[in-house]
């Protein structure tokens, strides 16, 4: 299996709905349908396999701003994979923001953290059954 480096890219929003109107016709242009939808959080890709992106209500409920709700997801090739990338970057400083795990969508396993500035990243493992 061959892996993108990025997997996806979240953009925080203080108005998902106004976010969700603007990236629907955007991403209209380029055939970019959306693949995930919860009340928070929607998503878009070209297809299966390829990189998407996000908008999303900031998790710790502040308002969205430059970096609150930026997130960089950086696929794997197994939820093992992920976990030690995760332990790997709790053991270099950086701190848990969710510890790995199934997530909202069938198939989606994550572990989520800071790195030493305060970024936010994603290590995430998806199969689709």
């Amino acid at each position: 299996m061959e892996l993108n480096m990025i997997g996806y890219v979240t953009l925080g929003t203080n108005d998902l709905e106004r976010a969700v109107i603007f990236y629907d016709q955007l991403f209209a242009t380029i055939d970019a349908p959306r693949f995930l939808d919860t009340e928070t959080f929607v998503a878009w890709t070209t297809g299966p396999g390829k990189p998407g992106l996000s908008v999303t209500k900031p998790y710790n409920g502040q308002s969205a701003s430059v970096g609150n709700g930026v997130m960089v997801a950086i696929e794997l090739g197994s939820n093992e994979q992920v976990d030690a990338f995760y332990s790997k970057a709790i053991a270099l400083g950086g701190t848990c923001e969710g510890a790995p795990g199934p997530r909202d969508m069938p198939g989606f396993y994550a572990g989520y953290f800071r790195d030493l500035d305060g970024n936010k990243l994603n290590a995430f493992h998806l199969t689709m059954d």
